[in-house]
């Protein structure tokens, strides 16, 4: 039966609560069994101590454990919080209102042209501010779930970096 190692794809399901500010645990997101969370072990993106905990577990271990901010997506940094010009929102002269509305996400790049997620967090009559944290930022996360499956990865799996097929990337 294979382990979770490098470049093995990895089929977890599991519930992640995060500590709220009472400092009891709320649920945020829950990957059931007919929705995994499927990725390339090794090469998620995932904060390294998350596959850390997960490293050497076999389908059908069950996992449990909690990540700090610094474990995780780092405190929360209120410089990641910026105004920005109303009008780099314009298409074609215009603002698509359903698009810019206070709690959407919006793809962004900055003038490295690196591209991040922004929470619209207020619109104003010339600016628009946005919070670039990561949306669990600041929050020590648990995560409680079971493995579902470990295989290898393809070859162009790895050549792409990620997962393909069912629960995975489509191309």
């Amino acid at each position: 039966m294979a382990q979770i190692s490098p470049n093995k794809v990895v089929t977890i399901t599991y519930d992640l609560s995060v500590t709220d500010e009472n400092q009891e645990k709320v649920l945020v997101e829950s990957a059931e069994a007919d929705a995994p969370m499927v990725f390339l072990f090794g090469q998620s993106g995932l904060p390294e101590e998350f596959e850390t905990q997960l490293d050497g577990k076999k389908a059908g271990d069950a996992f449990k454990f909690s990540l700090t901010p610094e474990q995780a997506y780092g405190e929360y940094d209120q410089q990641a919080v910026v105004d920005i010009p109303k009008q780099v929102f314009e298409v074609d002269g215009q603002i698509d209102e359903e698009m810019l509305q206070e709690g959407n996400f919006l793809p962004m790049a900055d003038n490295q042209g690196n591209h991040m997620q922004g929470k619209v967090l207020e619109i104003g009559t010339d600016t628009v501010k946005m919070d670039f944290n990561h949306p669990l930022a600041g929050m020590v996360m648990h995560f409680d779930g079971q493995v579902a499956d470990v295989r290898e990865a393809t070859a162009e799996e790895m050549e792409h970096g990620h997962a393909h097929g069912e629960g995975g990337h489509q191309h």
